[in-house]
């Protein structure tokens, strides 16, 4: 974690001061996204800037690069798949709780509430993000598709169909 990141910071104090971050982490500090991931070799970089719009809702900006190793669900191969995400996360209060409020926020804006004491942790939101960007079929770039037509051996067939022991006995009688 860069020097410059808190662990913890006020939400609200960051958006009055309009106060950006900007920092790296490895990969490996990330415990929940360690879980998803094929090895946790690399690091992402980010940045967080705070402030509010236009219409004066506050914000936290989030922008993130990394590399993730996964394993290719088609190949069972290791690769690194490029994230870049950039999101606007709209701060609302938690004590709120209020579905009207999440709706007033302008397009392209996904809700963050914020604690009651306004403490955010900025690694949580990255780990978050990151783990939002991994594919649920991870596949790696330029593998092909294994189609195949297997033909079906004629015993098999015959095994297959339950109601071929029905026929054996209407035979038998």
């Amino acid at each position: 974690m860069s020097a410059e990141v808190p662990e913890v910071l006020d939400a609200w104090r960051m958006v009055a001061a309009r106060r950006g971050f900007e920092g790296r982490i490895p990969l490996s500090s990330l415990s929940r996204l360690r879980e998803v991931l094929f090895d946790d070799a690399g690091e992402a970089t980010f940045a967080l800037d705070f402030d509010r719009d236009a219409l004066q809702v506050p914000y936290v900006e989030l922008r993130i690069e990394a590399a993730l190793p996964l394993q290719c669900q088609r190949t069972l191969e290791r690769f690194l798949l490029p994230v870049q995400v950039v999101q606007r996360l709209g701060l609302l209060r938690a004590d709120q709780g209020d579905e009207v409020e999440e709706a007033a926020l302008p397009p392209g804006y996904e809700a963050l509430l914020v604690a009651e004491d306004g403490m955010l942790r900025p690694l949580e939101l990255v780990e978050d993000e990151l783990i939002l960007a991994v594919p649920l079929v991870p596949v790696k770039p330029g593998s092909e598709t294994v189609e195949r037509d297997w033909p079906v051996q004629a015993d098999e067939e015959v095994r297959a169909n339950p109601f071929s022991a029905l026929a054996a006995l209407k035979k038998e009688h």
